[in-house]
């Protein structure tokens, strides 16, 4: 959870220093940046996320998705709720731009520490990062059950680490403490050069990178765990670092400061020092980006369930754990996209110019989404819930303008995959939505249909289970089975999948069964977007309609759609043709639920919307 923040060290005060915007190394501006540094993680990750955003839980679980999922289910609909959901879904396809970023800009950082082991490593550093990237794409596959239980000693060891080379350098000059812990200093810096602290803002904004990730994995460990390990071990190991690396400057000739501010975290070791903790630098990397691998794969599931995402291949890695998955289009996608970035831009430092855009969009859409929690359904008083979100929206907007500055040298990467990601993500929900509709029309109502064709139609034995999306009128693989093959089965089951807006549904609450008389049945299974469809396994647990199901028994109906563009309204033709791409493209339902891949029968129709 916290490798992702944890490694920002490698990177944030160098780049405030001597990045693309470069300030002078000297007392206003160290003192002020670390200041700086201070009060953005206490306002931003302790006051923001740990001690608001995370009460606004949807079951447990967090994140932009499941954040989305709980304001409409309790706004039930309401008209000012679509700007929102555009906004969730804005956030969702902001953070696949981060989780392509985060691998490249941390493993990238972290390896170019191996040229102060050596300086023969420098010629080296692209082709060691893209190794080591590419096999952690390439091991996702295994599931990361083993792997994970060593990331927790591994951080604590790194965090460790982090607070005693601070402390070395802390030592000389102790004062140091209270001039980062004064927000005077801070203000100081902006009184005195305002335009240079407003453009520093798009690098500290590194030091608070990974914030989001906290409310992200809330569900896999609670927010009391996260907050008290926040408080308690990270926070203070991470800011003595940064102490350290700015007393370090500080004690140091200008021309000494000028060479050590070029990479302050990997020269304020003694020698010695430098193989082991630049190995330990590329583990906490490595996690870092396992982290937020996982969370793409897991933000991706969400988002399959909820149907923004077309259907995909996803494959559980645990057979305990069911948010442990792995889905291969996915991983292959981010690994060429992180290689892509390594090649294009060749150095950490490059790379932070597209590092805080993603990040910090996705941040402030969390403050408006939270904005709508605080006031519409906690009904907090204006008089309170003003200076909270006042103070939440000063900070973002401060954050995101100054990142808005790097757009031209790189900020536009993440922006650029966020707005396809997101004309894909909502071109994909309107197109399910209009098809439905189409499809609705002029359904046959269930009851008409038993009455006239379930004595007519001569009956064989077996189940026959149709799967339907719509929980009402005749199934159209059911009438197109029925008009070719001339006969029903003895028992017949209509069978619809609804995800709710809650991460995970109860045993007693996941089956709707109704008897409609003649061997008719109308089964709705429920699932939460967190839980994976499995339907044979659903069948097992059945009970009031007849025998136990046998999948030698059982065939499986599906109806599989041809969609045909036309110039009606609905959509822009070219967004009809790329939601008839998706479509064609999508994983098959028999896969998708896991049925018994010898008894499926798959019946096609053409729609036009």
């Amino acid at each position: 959870v916290f490798g992702d923040i944890g490694t920002s060290p490698l990177y944030a005060f160098r780049e405030t220093f001597s990045g693309h915007h470069p300030i002078e190394p000297d007392q206003l501006h160290i003192v002020g940046v670390l200041s700086l540094v201070f009060w953005s993680m206490m306002l931003v990750v302790t006051f923001k996320y740990v001690l608001t955003i995370m009460k606004a839980d949807n079951k447990g679980e967090g994140g932009s998705l499941a954040l989305l999922a709980l304001i409409n289910r309790q706004s039930e609909g309401a008209r000012w709720s679509w700007p929102i959901v555009m906004l969730g879904v804005f956030a969702t396809a902001l953070f696949y731009g981060d989780s392509m970023i985060t691998p490249a800009m941390s493993v990238l950082s972290a390896t170019e520490g191996l040229s102060y082991v050596d300086d023969g490593f420098r010629d080296y550093i692209i082709p060691i990062a893209l190794a080591i990237l590419i096999g952690l794409f390439a091991i996702q596959s295994r599931g990361t059950a083993k792997v994970g239980a060593l990331f927790g000693p591994i951080m604590i060891a790194y965090f460790t680490m982090l607070a005693v080379l601070g402390v070395m350098h802390i030592a000389g000059n102790p004062a140091i403490i209270l001039e980062t812990l004064n927000p005077v200093n801070a203000l100081r810096f902006f009184y005195y050069d305002g335009w240079t602290a407003f453009v520093a803002l798009g690098a500290v904004v590194l030091a608070v990178t990974g914030a989001e990730a906290l409310y992200a994995d809330m569900g896999h460990f609670g927010r009391a765990p996260i907050g008290t390990s926040w408080l308690a071990f990270v926070l203070p190991c991470l800011m003595l670092n940064y102490m350290g690396q700015g007393a370090m400057v500080l004690g140091a000739s200008e021309a000494e400061a000028a060479r050590l501010i070029k990479d302050p975290f990997f020269l304020m070791m003694p020698d010695a020092w430098q193989l082991p903790v630049v190995m330990l630098a590329l583990l906490a990397t490595i996690i870092a980006s396992q982290a937020v691998i996982s969370g793409a794969f897991s933000l991706t599931q969400q988002a399959i369930q909820l149907g923004f995402i077309p259907r995909m291949r996803v494959e559980h890695t645990s057979a305990s754990a069911a948010g442990q998955i792995y889905i291969p289009l996915v991983n292959w996608m981010l690994m060429t996209m992180v290689v892509v970035l390594v090649v294009s831009f060749g150095s950490s430092s490059n790379l932070a110019a597209a590092y805080g855009i993603a990040v910090t969009g996705a941040m402030f859409i969390d403050t408006c989404l939270v904005s709508v929690v605080l006031i519409m359904l906690w009904r907090w008083p204006l008089w309170k819930a003003l200076p909270v979100l006042a103070v939440f929206f000063i900070v973002d907007i401060a954050y995101f303008g100054a990142n808005l500055l790097k757009v031209p040298e790189g900020g536009w990467v993440p922006l650029v995959i966020g707005l396809i990601i997101f004309t894909l993500l909502t071109t994909w929900s309107r197109g399910r939505k209009l098809m439905h509709q189409e499809m609705a029309e002029g359904v046959m109502p269930i009851p008409m249909f038993i009455g006239s064709a379930a004595k007519s139609a001569t009956r064989v034995p077996g189940t026959a289970v149709f799967m339907t999306s719509s929980a009402d009128g005749v199934p159209h693989a059911l009438l197109h089975n029925l008009k070719h093959n001339k006969v029903l089965h003895e028992r017949i089951i209509l069978l619809t999948i609804k995800v709710s807006d809650v991460p995970y549904v109860d045993n007693d609450k996941c089956q709707q069964l109704e008897d409609m008389g003649e061997g008719f049945h109308r089964l709705i299974l429920h699932y939460g977007f967190m839980q994976p469809v499995d339907v044979p396994a659903a069948l097992a647990q059945v009970q009031g309609c007849g025998a136990q199901f046998k999948m030698i028994e059982t065939s499986f109906f599906l109806s599989r759609q041809t969609l045909i563009a036309s110039p009606t309204p609905g959509m822009p033709i070219w967004r009809e043709k790329l939601f008839a791409w998706m479509l064609r493209n999508s994983e098959s339902a028999m896969e998708y639920f896991r049925l018994p891949t010898n008894r499926v029968v798959e019946l096609g129709s053409q729609v036009a919307i």
